[in-house]
């Protein structure tokens, strides 16, 4: 029987791209939007959802983080992808044919070098698989794309030049989602709880609710702040920590910040990949 993991793009999308490295053996179902593919798993359309969360050179994506709380599903693992950017050219055509380059607007920025040297100008397309797509039915040597070498195999085009980005370490983090918790494994690379919450409205609640991470020695590898319901009052947090909620400082440190604040909602319990070390 297929098994399904939903993404947001089109094939050959960097998205797409996690799902076969971390999924290799099931089937990648491309959606629309980032809501599309949460209802694909919701409606169970889709076994898991792929999506990306931040990435080490443009911070996080926009959005997901207010997604994830209301999606309903839990964060069963985590992948990362390095981002590796190629010149996709339509067959038999050359670098010295390319006057144009066509990409999201992102990974235009990540190769100024690279089409500055080679006195590209820039095209912004909708986003990075689809570029590759329409490069591809335009058939003009002169414009080629700027994707991931999964989109110039999908869609049949040519290497010109190979990682051309900017930034040699430029990574992108993403979170496996499921209908159903997994918090019963333990990761060679230790653990990684994810979570957001609100504080009480009364002085230094943020700060009193992070003490009990210090004291208990656990350590918080990101928080990020963002509105509710467009509220400039009312704001809610992010977490993720190192460790699992039965590990007895973890605990501890979950139990202080309870008291400091008006929701704690636990995302996900799931091994820390190798790939953030």
């Amino acid at each position: 029987m297929m098994t399904y993991i939903a993404f947001q793009g089109e094939p050959g999308a960097y998205s797409h791209e996690a799902c076969r490295n971390a999924r290799p053996d099931m089937e990648a179902l491309p959606c629309r939007t980032f809501e599309d593919v949460i209802e694909a798993v919701k409606t169970g359309a889709a076994d898991l959802a792929m999506l990306p969360v931040e990435n080490s050179t443009y911070g996080r994506v926009a959005d997901i983080h207010s997604l994830l709380p209301q999606s309903g599903l839990h964060i069963i693992e985590e992948a990362f992808v390095r981002v590796h950017i190629n010149l996709l050219g339509v067959p038999g055509a050359q670098l010295g044919d390319v006057t144009h380059a066509m990409s999201h607007t992102v990974l235009l920025g990540q190769c100024k070098g690279f089409l500055q040297d080679h006195g590209i100008h820039r095209i912004t397309g909708a986003d990075t698989a689809g570029s590759a797509h329409h490069v591809a039915e335009s058939g003009v040597p002169g414009t080629a794309a700027l994707a991931s070498p999964l989109a110039g195999e999908i869609y049949g085009l040519n290497v010109l030049a190979e990682h051309i980005e900017d930034n040699a370490n430029n990574t992108t983090r993403f979170l496996i989602m499921s209908r159903e918790a997994n918090t019963v494994r333990r990761g060679a690379h230790g653990m990684i709880t994810s979570f957001v919450f609100q504080v009480r409205n009364i002085p230094a609640a943020l700060y009193k609710a992070m003490g009990g991470f210090a004291t208990n020695s656990v350590n918080m590898t990101k928080l990020e702040s963002y509105m509710v319901e467009g509220s400039f009052t009312a704001t809610q947090f992010y977490a993720d920590i190192e460790g699992h909620p039965d590990d007895a400082n973890v605990q501890l440190a979950l139990d202080e910040l309870a008291y400091f604040t008006t929701n704690i909602e636990i995302l996900g319990v799931y091994p820390a990949n190798q790939g953030r070390y």
